[in-house]
């Protein structure tokens, strides 16, 4: 029988869906790491977060393939672990709810949810125009299968939507797609830049002094990517300055973020503990079986990466 090692830090979620999606498939749970080793050396199959299967990894252990649970995979880039095995990152999971995540805080912006619950307080009568989401600039950095999820999810409010990915290439539900090398020049004419990307050498501290600088005044900065993408004193001098309307972080270089950080105080910040996208268990589950079956079949794996293409970190 075809055994499947879980490596998650939480897996009652993830063996109840189990039960229900894979009754027929053994699912191996290990009780504490020196467990997790033992059976990730004689087992093919992993299944869960790169960062523990990094740490077997790194003891010697190997799969003939690992699917991931998460979207990003930097630390399986490191230069001391080996790449010649099969990997898969989790797709198809997350555009929902990432989407609905930005959503909540475009409308908010423009709908001036925080001055009109501050009025209400207050018992102060507010009259001033909400604002709109239609005709709106949104630049969406990251136009793989997330973005694409979100342009879908966005497509009845009317605004458009700029792009970018690796390759300038036509997407739907995009006006256009740009390279991360034409980041600076999109910015100039987006009221909106939500950042998607994952962690790699090509994207840290790509949202510096220059590009908040290139914004247009009022601009809503969203990061729900990677925090490594962020220059972090950058982002607060732009809202120190007033030139960004606000900003939205999901994501940070530390985490949990140090009760001394300065982003605690930033003006106009507001800030969530990297729950902008989890992963659903049943979700996950449905794509490992589905890609089980495609590794069996021959066939190519969803969200198949060539580990040995990709830049180390």
């Amino acid at each position: 029988m075809t055994a499947v090692l879980l490596l998650e830090d939480e897996p009652s979620a993830y063996v109840q869906a189990w039960r229900q999606l894979a009754p027929d498939l053994e699912l191996q749970v290990p009780a504490d790491p020196a467990e997790a080793f033992r059976l990730a050396a004689a087992g093919d199959y992993w299944f869960g977060q790169p960062d523990r299967a990094a740490a077997l990894l790194r003891e010697g252990a190997k799969p003939t393939w690992l699917q991931s649970t998460w979207a990003g995979y930097a630390p399986l880039l490191a230069a001391d672990l080996p790449c010649d095995y099969r990997f898969s990152r989790a797709v198809g999971l997350f555009g929902q709810s990432i989407g609905e995540y930005v959503l909540t805080y475009l409308l908010q912006h423009e709908r001036q949810v925080i001055a009109r619950q501050l009025s209400q307080r207050e018992q102060r009568w507010d009259t001033r125009t909400p604002g709109t989401l239609a005709g709106r600039r949104l630049l969406l950095v990251g136009a793989g299968d997330i973005g694409q999820d979100m342009a879908r999810l966005f497509a009845p409010f009317g605004m458009t939507i700029t792009g970018v990915a690796r390759s300038p290439r036509a997407v739907p539900g995009f006006a256009q797609v740009v390279t991360l090398a034409e980041l600076r020049q999109a910015a100039r004419e987006a009221d909106f830049v939500v950042n998607l990307l994952p962690d790699s050498t090509s994207t840290r501290d790509i949202y510096d002094a220059a590009f908040f600088a290139a914004l247009p005044a009022g601009a809503l900065f969203i990061n729900a990517g990677r925090g490594t993408s962020v220059v972090d004193a950058a982002l607060i001098a732009a809202l120190q300055g007033g030139h960004l309307a606000g900003a939205v972080l999901d994501v940070f270089r530390q985490e949990p973020l140090p009760q001394d950080h300065p982003f605690w105080q930033a003006p106009n910040l507001q800030l969530t503990a990297h729950v902008a996208g989890p992963t659903a268990p049943a979700a996950a589950i449905r794509l490992l079986l589905d890609n089980l079956q495609r590794l069996q079949q021959g066939q190519p794996l969803r969200g198949a990466v060539d580990l040995a293409l990709q830049p180390k970190v």
